[in-house]
């Protein structure tokens, strides 16, 4: 049964519920598995919506994302604010400390923010702060405000997370390398795959990548990106084969600064809401050895989100 909105909140007209029965993998996650991408929504009627959001969504509570968890066999989460939520970070930070130490978080704060509030935020477990220039989904902020609150967050070891879209790397390259921090690009800097891998807009990714060893990418969101899209229904076909040369690429040339996620509950997809087991089934396609999956799900987000037991 897909989650309802709860409280004085009306979901976005078309919006796609979460896939409230995802499949057993057949990939065997290996122990310790990270998902490093993920959202708790709400609920609203505990933790309203912001009043500037783009768009109203389905609750999708941290006792569903936590099952969604287990279910899937991964051991811990790394749950990103989400922009339905603003500045206003309460719902992720209910989570974490509700999670028994099982996840990090990474926040939205504004310049106002007190260095009290960000202590009391890395105490629970925030470890980053997240820098959205997808116009159709926040509006701007100026990137003087965004490089005081990178520098103030160095204080703490945050990093700092960039979510963007491919056609605008260039207009943002100077801003994402001033940045003074770990930087980690959401998505691979969404590519058009229907271009090559080779083409002049992922191989402007891979040059930011190349000579900037401070910036991360996450492999996430092969639903987003595919323009195939999902397997045929007798799941001969691997999911979202067209975006598999464009991990590959990233996580052969960068292993040890790549992570995974499931993007759940996977807010603003138009055509189809993924099955997240068969998202775990892509995991191999992507990091196709051993040595590459234990780093993609194990190893990296453990020393950027729990250096402390590395």
């Amino acid at each position: 049964m897909n989650a309802p909105t709860t409280g004085d909140f009306v979901k976005t007209a078309g919006w796609l519920d979460w896939f409230s029965g995802p499949s057993k993998p057949q990939f065997k996650l290996p122990p310790g598995t990270v998902d490093a991408h993920c959202h708790v929504f709400g609920p609203g009627s505990h933790f309203p919506y912001a009043p500037e959001r783009k768009y109203t969504p389905c609750d999708a509570s941290k006792d569903q994302l936590f099952a969604l968890r287990d279910h899937l066999g991964v051991s811990r989460n790394v749950i990103v604010q989400a922009t339905c939520h603003g500045a206003d970070n309460r719902a992720m930070v209910d989570a974490l400390l509700h999670s028994s130490g099982r996840a990090r978080g990474v926040a939205t704060v504004r310049r106002s923010i007190a260095d009290s509030e960000i202590q009391a935020m890395h105490d629970a477990g925030v470890r980053g702060v997240r820098f959205n220039f997808v116009k159709r989904l926040v509006d701007f902020t100026p990137k003087d405000e965004l490089l005081e609150i990178a520098g103030r967050i160095a204080k703490w070891n945050w990093h700092v997370v960039i979510y963007f879209e491919a056609v605008d790397l260039p207009e943002l390259w100077d801003f994402f390398t001033a940045l003074p921090t770990t930087v980690v690009v959401d998505h691979m800097g969404r590519p058009d795959v229907r271009q090559p891998v080779e083409g002049a807009q992922f191989s402007l990714f891979l040059k930011l990548m190349r000579e900037h060893t401070n910036v991360w990418s996450k492999v996430s969101c092969p639903e987003r990106l595919s323009v195939l899209g999902p397997p045929a229904l007798n799941g001969e076909i691997c999911a979202y084969q067209d975006v598999v040369p464009f991990a590959l690429r990233v996580i052969n040339e960068f292993p040890d600064r790549v992570l995974w996620g499931t993007d759940w509950p996977h807010p603003n997809l138009k055509d189809h809401m993924p099955d997240d087991g068969l998202l775990v089934d892509f995991i191999p396609q992507i990091a196709p050895t051993v040595e590459l999956q234990r780093k993609l799900l194990v190893d990296n987000p453990m020393r950027l989100y729990w250096p402390e037991e590395q």
